[in-house]
């Protein structure tokens, strides 16, 4: 366990693989934690599913999964009909999609007794909260995206009694679709899959 840890920054990475897919995400390391990479969509081609997984050497794998006819025509999970996990421990997830703020919006978990909060900050950057309790004061991890192209950064700040579970899920979700955290991308991400189901409708 960790009380405090340095802010370290992922870099943007993209591979083909030898059948054609290719696989994007973040790689970098922690000074604490060691390294970590996110790759999505990471293990087997499925139809109807596609997943991003985190892992590191000092932190627990994370795997977020999205299944549905949609999963097809997505680069990345989405928060719709999605499963998490770190480790072998299934997170509870909830969020109001009706909701006309950010903070209402937020994405809310429950893991080993812990409860998570993942808000949108703007359109580039997000943060995680772990509640505090009697006997911890929790932590808030945010992240930020800066560059373009393949020069993309994703910076990681943290602040707080800094868990390895906290870590995990906070580099997790760059690679998850969290547009409909505002009600904006909301709005964009609906008309994207319209597009994108009409379009591989004719195809």
């Amino acid at each position: 366990m960790h009380t405090t840890i340095s802010p370290f920054t992922l870099a943007y990475l993209k591979e083909r693989q030898p059948v054609g897919l290719t696989k994007s995400g973040w790689q970098g390391t922690s000074a604490e934690f060691g390294g970590i990479r996110v790759v999505y969509p990471a293990g087997r081609d499925t139809p109807d599913a596609i997943v991003t997984e985190a892992r590191g050497g000092l932190i627990p794998t994370a795997v977020f999964e999205t299944r549905g006819p949609h999963a097809e025509i997505v680069s990345m999970p989405t928060l719709n009909r999605s499963t998490l996990r770190v480790g072998d421990g299934l997170v509870r997830m909830s969020r109001n999609r009706w909701a006309p703020t950010h903070r209402g919006r937020a994405l809310r978990m429950t893991y080993l007794g812990d409860v998570y909060v993942l808000r949108a900050v703007n359109r580039r950057a997000y943060e995680l909260s772990r509640r505090p309790d009697s006997e911890d004061p929790g932590s808030v991890v945010t992240v930020r995206q800066s560059g373009l192209g393949n020069g993309r950064r994703m910076t990681v700040r943290a602040a707080g009694r800094v868990l390895p579970a906290d870590v995990a899920l906070a580099v997790l979700f760059t690679g998850v679709d969290r547009s409909v955290l505002t009600r904006r991308g909301a709005v964009r991400a609906g008309f994207s899959r319209i597009f994108n189901f009409w379009a591989e409708s004719q195809a």
